[in-house]
C-alpha cells in the first residue's frame, strides 16, 4: 500500500463507473458522512463474498446511522453487478477493471497472476475522504469485523458531529436561539434520504 494511505491521510478522490454504468466520484458518494470503503478482489473470491454478506446484513444500521458504503473491485461492470446481486447489497459498487487503483495504490496481489486483483483492503473514512482506519484483508481475519466497524464509526461520528452529546455546554441554548449550525438535520441529506 502506498505510504500516504494511513490514518490521518486523505484517500484519493477516484472517479469510476458504477454497476449502472454511471461515472461516480468517491467524494460525491461520501457527501458529509463517514464511509466504509471496500477494495475487493471481486466476485470470484469467497472471502469477498463472505465479507459482503456480513456488510449486507449490517447495512440497515449503516444507513440509519448516516454512513455510506462503497465497494470497488477489479471486476468488469457485468461481474460487479453479479457480486452486488449475489450478496443482496444495495450500496454502490464501482468497477476498476483497468486496475487504476491497484496500480496507483501499489496493491497488486502478485500471488494471483490469473485474476490480477487488488490486495483487499477496508477503510473507514471521515468526511473529506480522511482516513480513520485501514484493514489489510489478504487473510480473512485481517478484515474488520462488524464490531471493529461499529467501534471505528462510533469514534468517527463522535468526532465529526458537534451534537453527539446533546448535554454539551451551549448546545441547548444555541438550539433555543435558533442556531442550528451545530446540529445534524434533514436539510444536510440528499433529497432521497430525507425523512417524510
Amino acid at each position: 500500500m502506498r505510504a500516504d494511505i494511513v490514518p490521518g491521510g486523505t484517500f484519493p478522490d477516484y472517479e469510476l463507473t458504477d454497476q449502472t454504468k454511471k461515472r461516480r466520484r468517491l467524494s460525491d458518494l461520501q457527501g458529509n458522512d463517514p464511509m466504509i470503503l471496500v477494495l475487493a478482489r471481486g466476485h470470484y473470491c469467497p472471502k469477498d463474498q463472505q465479507q459482503h454478506l456480513q456488510l449486507a446484513a449490517f447495512h440497515s444500521e449503516i444507513a440509519v446511522a448516516y454512513t455510506r458504503i462503497v465497494t470497488i473491485s477489479t471486476d468488469n461492470i457485468a461481474v460487479t453487478r453479479e457480486l452486488q446481486a449475489s450478496v443482496g447489497a444495495t450500496w454502490t459498487f464501482l468497477s476498476d477493471a483497468g486496475r487504476k487503483i491497484q496500480k496507483d495504490l501499489d496493491i497488486q496481489e502478485y500471488t494471483d497472476p490469473y485474476h490480477d486483483p487488488m490486495v483487499p483492503h477496508t477503510l473507514v473514512l471521515k468526511p473529506g475522504l480522511v482516513i480513520h482506519s485501514v484493514y489489510d484483508g489478504y487473510w480473512y481475519w485481517g478484515r474488520p469485523s462488524i464490531e471493529d466497524l461499529r467501534r471505528d464509526l462510533r469514534a468517527v461520528t463522535q468526532d465529526i458531529r458537534p451534537d453527539w452529546d446533546l448535554g454539551a455546554p451551549g448546545l441547548r441554548q444555541a438550539w433555543e436561539a435558533g442556531d442550528r449550525s451545530n446540529f445534524f438535520h434533514d436539510e444536510d441529506l440528499e433529497p432521497s434520504l430525507r425523512a417524510g
